[in-house]
């Protein structure tokens, strides 16, 4: 099993045909880049902006939590190119069984959920040291 390192949301830089979100540690940062709406979503959270309607992330949040299911965790699990990949971890109590969900997810998805409940990001050591590190 490979180490887990923790990683944390820094920021988000929006243009129209992209966004980028920085994340890491105190030794290196790193991007992902995604669509341009999925970076309105994530300011929108951050603002606390009000909206209309629901994004899909409030409705993923509604089924989670009438769900009773908790976000554990997100790893950054593997990088190909310039494509991240990454993992969401769901817990729910059922009786006195605990379940576990992996999720295949795409981490700019992830961090928003990670944003939303407060969940611990971490990243695969070897997806750490071959992403490209961004300088401030």
């Amino acid at each position: 099993m490979s180490e887990l390192v923790p990683v944390s949301f820094n920021k988000i830089l929006q243009s129209r045909a992209y966004t980028v979100i920085i994340l890491g540690n105190e030794t290196k940062k790193f991007a992902i880049y995604t669509d341009p709406h999925v970076g309105k979503n994530i300011q929108t959270y951050l603002t606390e902006e009000h909206k209309p309607r629901p994004f899909t992330h409030d409705l993923i949040q509604s089924i989670l939590d009438g769900l009773e299911v908790k976000v554990l965790q997100i790893v950054i699990n593997n990088i190909e190119d310039t494509i991240y990949f990454a993992r969401l971890f769901l817990e729910q109590q059922i009786g006195e069984e605990r379940h576990i969900l992996e999720i295949d997810a795409r981490p700019s998805d992830c961090m928003t959920l990670a944003l939303m409940y407060n969940a611990p990001v971490f990243c695969k050591k070897e997806v750490l040291e071959k992403a490209v590190a961004v300088e401030e």
